[in-house]
């Protein structure tokens, strides 16, 4: 039965069929990525608003692109040259883009819980594309997809999380999503940064000290990124990160053989992947590769859509 969805705030309430419609309602739009013209009028004569509070590159392209190419307008706000430096507040801002008369709202913002909150004023949908450190449900979504495509399958996985777990909306958007079918998690990162409340869940979580631990027969590693802009506490020497957590090619060998590694992005290069500081990145198919230096291991770079 078709699915109907008002709004897209977060991946904790819905419930696994949910998720599956709208990865299989994906697939169709997958191939228009390799066609010469990308472009779909599934959208024509809609106006899609970008309101983004909070920097943002890769997810406030990858959904001006998808809107594009089903044939959208989009109009976009950017908080660094909107009248929200003068003092104007939120609401006030997202009713005067409703007075555009926008079709969908899609909404970054740095305070956990914004985009609910303007859902609950607008009578347009909202798309929640990153709130604080709340949840990142697209982003989950894209993982979700990109694991399945690699791995045919959600169901029983073992995912190891790396990294600044505190600050990542990723994380907890992939917990709860790979969750609902099944997965088995294990959370590895400098203590500070692994918050006891995500073992009570509901879900098969267990947090690890030792990298080499958190490895061990991984199927899907995500690999986060040390989040500096949102540390409140002293952060830990880069040089020691380095030393205990950074993915390299020896560490990656205690996984599963064809073990799958996404990283969120930005991706500092010889801080959370071991690598050149500044490699390039290789295309293929519909996802950015970063080699590791000396392995056929690949390491997907997601845009954040």
């Amino acid at each position: 039965m078709p699915q109907r969805f008002r709004h897209m705030l977060g991946i904790e309430p819905l419930s696994a069929e949910q998720i599956a419609f709208l990865l299989d309602q994906s697939k169709s739009f997958q191939d228009i990525q390799r066609h010469p013209l990308k472009k779909l009028a599934t959208l024509r004569g809609k106006t899609v608003a970008l309101a983004f509070f909070e920097p943002s590159t890769r997810t406030r392209i990858s959904f001006a692109t998808a809107a594009a190419r089903l044939g959208a307008d989009t109009m976009n706000l950017q908080a660094e040259v909107s009248s929200l430096r003068k003092g104007e507040s939120l609401l006030d801002t997202v009713r005067t883009l409703d007075a555009m008369k926008p079709d969908c709202i899609v909404m970054r913002h740095s305070a956990s819980g914004a985009p609910e909150f303007v859902a609950g004023q607008l009578e347009i949908p909202v798309i929640n594309a990153g709130d604080g450190t709340h949840e990142h449900p697209t982003q989950a979504l894209l993982d979700a997809l990109t694991i399945r495509d690699r791995k045919s399958a959600l169901m029983g996985l073992n995912v190891t999380i790396l990294g600044d777990i505190l600050h990542s909306r990723v994380a907890r958007s992939n917990l709860h999503l790979l969750g609902k079918f099944g997965c088995r998690f294990t959370l590895c990162g400098p203590a500070m940064w692994l918050p006891r409340e995500l073992e009570c869940l509901g879900y098969p979580v267990r947090r690890v000290a030792r990298v080499e631990e958190a490895l061990e027969a991984a199927d899907v590693i995500i690999v986060l990124r040390v989040q500096q802009e949102r540390l409140h506490e002293p952060a830990l020497p880069l040089e020691e990160y380095i030393l205990l957590y950074q993915l390299t090619p020896k560490r990656l060998g205690l996984a599963r053989p064809d073990a799958l590694v996404l990283h969120p992005g930005p991706m500092i290069r010889g801080l959370e992947i071991a690598g050149r500081a500044h490699g390039p990145a290789v295309p293929a198919h519909r996802n950015t590769f970063g080699r590791f230096r000396g392995r056929r291991r690949c390491c997907t770079l997601r845009t954040g859509a």
